[in-house]
């Protein structure tokens, strides 16, 4: 297997690969409608992507007050690390961009993995695009450098 290789990605150069991972993820193998899953607001979102080798396996998005989301990977990738390094990428990306906390909704299959990532769950299960939900959050430390003096 190649190596696994996770940067933050530009919408205008990747959007095709970004696109790509999500339908196979989301439309095919959720059965998730295309309308819901494109919401157009992909072009103001910071974005993941992962590749291995020259293939793009994995993606994910972040809003700029650090809500994830579109958190997807291709099914023969999972297991191998990629959610846990575009995770990572995210909580970095946030805690340069001085977002003190993140969030999302997860889906009630992939709650341990959000678990295991020091996620703590709060409020009530809920449906989103029929799939069971739980919201999440993590507080993402950030590095004294990061931290404006005043």
């Amino acid at each position: 297997m190649s190596k696994i290789d996770v940067r933050l990605a530009d919408w205008n150069s990747d959007s095709q690969d970004i696109i790509h991972v999500r339908k196979e993820v989301f439309v095919k193998e959720q059965n998730v409608p295309p309308e819901l899953e494109q919401d157009g607001r992909d072009p103001e979102l910071i974005h993941v992507l992962a590749r291995s080798g020259s293939e793009a396996t994995g993606t994910a998005r972040m809003t700029r007050d650090g809500h994830i989301g579109r958190v997807a990977v291709l099914k023969a990738m999972r297991g191998k690390g990629v959610g846990v390094l575009m995770m990572k990428a995210l909580e970095e990306e946030a805690r340069e961009l001085k977002i003190p906390e993140v969030h999302l909704n997860a889906q009630l299959s992939a709650k341990g993995f959000y678990t295991a990532l020091g996620y703590k769950e709060e409020g009530e299960i809920f449906e989103e695009a029929g799939i069971s939900h739980v919201h999440m959050r993590k507080k993402v430390s950030i590095s004294p450098e990061n931290i404006d003096s005043k």
